[in-house]
């Protein structure tokens, strides 16, 4: 018997053809059953979602930016005016600059990574060289434009050298000019920060301090519609996969996904949180966001959804001031007042590393099972189960009593008022006072 006959022999002896017919396999569901419970169960096993701590600051983490074409470096700006890059693949700061007198109030990369730029308390925005300066050479910027106020938020164009700074207001610049090219505003309030749209390059995103998120057309340097909230919103991100979706972040403890064309209503109104949002950050495949807050927890919400998935924290993190999702969709970073910068798992359970095409195959598996398997209550309860500071926790069940409270309140009010009096508002609807175009 030569060798391809062997070969072929040997295949015939263990192929063992499947038959799907379901009355020969009366107890494959069971057995599914048990299968995800176990996949379940180790999940919540092996969670250990925290990696590093990145130290080296010596104030508050205010600000942070992602490299656009490293994956392994990570900019970051203290409430001392410091700036650090870091490596995340070993973990160590590679380079530190005195930055500004104050505060880093924001900073962003340029589109292909070769600088960056800043802005703080000191009126100044300063352009940088990514690169550190050769031996001997002082640590200068490449450009610094005093300013007339406070700038308070920053945000470069995803392709063409013009980035927008905030502050009194709305300002667009190019980089080769000291003065603004262009000036936008919508009221006479301070704005907290200003976003670029990834998809749609010429629309901006801007929150101001009356409550207000304003929409601007870089084409027609002007103010296209504004949402006022209940509450300030602190921030806000563009989905990168939908042009036309935000995600808020609010004082009153939501997050508020919206449509721009149909801000009358917001999409999801995101909840859990018990203290302000502070910042908020969508993964590369814009089906998910990371929020940081001022109750000292970071959390991901599928984007469909309005509760989370997941709630990291630590015993020694407090306020979190910002929070940035990695370009390869499997990190968090998260900056905090006590000076560090946290490295997290997205996935909590999810194992670093090479896998085997075995391993591979039985994750896949194990995952349609649970999804399968979601909705039956066993599986349900241990998925979502999670330790909460005890803090969370009570404040949790204290703000569920006043929700229920308010509810009961507004059920009575529409009981004993004549019919159609007190109109039926939505919780979509409810925190939005007014658009205006």
């Amino acid at each position: 018997m030569n060798g391809n006959m062997f070969i072929y022999v040997l295949f015939t002896l263990f192929l063992v053809p499947r038959n799907y017919d379901p009355a020969l396999h009366p107890f494959e569901i069971p057995r599914e059953y048990t299968r995800a419970l176990n996949a379940t169960k180790l999940d919540r096993i092996f969670a250990k979602p925290f990696l590093a701590s990145l130290d080296g600051h010596r104030d508050g983490v205010n600000c942070m930016a992602k490299h656009p074409e490293s994956l392994s470096t990570v900019l970051s700006g203290a409430c001392d005016g410091e700036v650090r890059i870091w490596n995340l693949m070993k973990r160590v700061c590679i380079r530190t600059l005195q930055a500004h007198e104050g505060f880093v109030r924001g900073m962003c990369t340029r589109f292909c990574g070769t600088s960056f730029f800043t802005v703080g308390d000191d009126k100044t925005v300063k352009h940088w060289k990514m690169e550190a300066p050769a031996d001997g050479e002082a640590e200068e910027p490449i450009n610094t434009i005093l300013g007339k106020t406070v700038y308070t938020g920053i945000d470069h164009h995803w392709k063409k050298p013009i980035f927008a700074t905030c502050g009194h207001q709305v300002d667009i610049w190019d980089e080769q000019r000291t003065s603004p090219i262009c000036s936008l505003t919508w009221g006479v309030d301070s704005i907290n920060s200003v976003k670029f749209n990834p998809i749609e390059m010429n629309l901006l995103g801007s929150c101001t301090s009356d409550r207000n998120i304003v929409l601007y057309d870089m084409r027609q340097s002007t103010a296209l519609k504004k949402v006022i909230l209940d509450m300030r919103t602190n921030t806000l991100c563009w989905n990168p996969m939908e042009a036309f979706i935000f995600t808020a972040a609010n004082e009153d403890y939501n997050l508020y996904t919206f449509d721009m064309r149909f801000l009358g209503k917001a999409l999801m109104v995101h909840m859990n949180h018990v203290s302000a949002v502070l910042d908020v950050d969508y993964s590369p495949t814009g089906k998910e966001f990371v929020s940081a807050s001022f109750d000292k927890s970071i959390r991901i919400f599928p984007v469909d959804k309005g509760h989370s998935r997941e709630v990291y924290h630590t015993k020694r993190m407090q306020h979190v001031i910002t929070v940035k999702w990695t370009s390869d969709n499997k990190y968090i970073l998260c900056g905090s007042d006590e000076m560090n910068i946290r490295l997290w798992k997205a996935n909590a359970s999810e194992k670093l590393g090479v896998l085997t095409p075995r391993e591979r195959a039985a994750i896949n598996y194990n995952q349609k099972l649970k999804e399968k398997f979601q909705h039956h209550p066993q599986i349900k309860r241990i998925n979502r189960h999670r330790h909460l500071p005890k803090m969370i926790y009570s404040q949790a069940k204290e703000l569920r009593i006043m929700k229920e409270a308010r509810r009961r309140k507004e059920l009575n009010r529409r009981k004993h008022s004549k019919p159609g009096s007190i109109p039926l508002v939505s919780e979509k609807q409810k925190h939005i006072m007014a658009v205006v175009k």
